[in-house]
């Protein structure tokens, strides 16, 4: 198989993305390291099957978090809560206002999503992940060594959104106002 020689950009792109999953990945970092004692001239008369690929990546539609933006913006002043300078503020003004926007956030969310814990078991329990588990539902955090059955203890039960319920909004609607400026007469 010929190499193909990508342009200064591109490498930086490869080396950028080479990094974060050599240090997330340890079997690839095995076959990197490997490649980097054979040398160029060995990599390249290997004609091994290639790793399969990350999957392309998707663009997500900014719609859905407008409209979800705009929904924690009216009922609870989120955006205003967000980026007002709290730090002027006595404390127990600042919880007292957090009281408000964490009232207004959950019902936004209750009105809107129904969220049920990834894991039944509490938060602490030792639980004993088998070869295959969902990596996308289960993150493994420390010292990970080797490969599945990983034994540890739950630090947090994730969270997984089984139900959308958002409302349904006119054609005209523009999502990008999530809060229109007020003008009293």
């Amino acid at each position: 198989m010929k190499p193909d020689h990508p342009s200064f950009f591109s490498r930086i792109a490869i080396a950028i993305g080479s990094f974060f999953r050599i240090i997330g990945d340890a079997e690839f970092a095995g076959r990197v390291q490997v490649l980097r004692r054979a040398g160029p001239a060995d990599a390249v008369a290997d004609e091994s099957p290639a790793a399969p690929s990350a999957p392309a990546l998707k663009e997500a539609a900014p719609d859905g978090a407008l409209q979800l933006l705009g929904l924690l913006q009216r009922e609870a002043r989120f955006i205003d809560f967000i980026q007002e300078d709290v730090a002027a503020y006595p404390d127990a003004d600042v919880g007292a206002a957090a009281r408000l926007v964490h009232e207004g956030c959950r019902k936004v969310l209750s009105e809107n999503f129904a969220i049920e814990p990834i894991r039944a078991e509490a938060e602490g329990s030792t639980l004993t992940l088998p070869e295959g588990f969902d990596a996308t539902a289960i993150r493994i955090t420390g010292n990970v060594v080797g490969q599945p059955p990983f034994t540890g203890n739950i630090t947090h039960r994730g969270w997984r959104v089984v139900e959308t319920r958002l409302p349904k909004l006119a054609g005209s609607h523009d999502l990008h106002i999530v809060a229109p400026a007020e003008v009293e007469l």
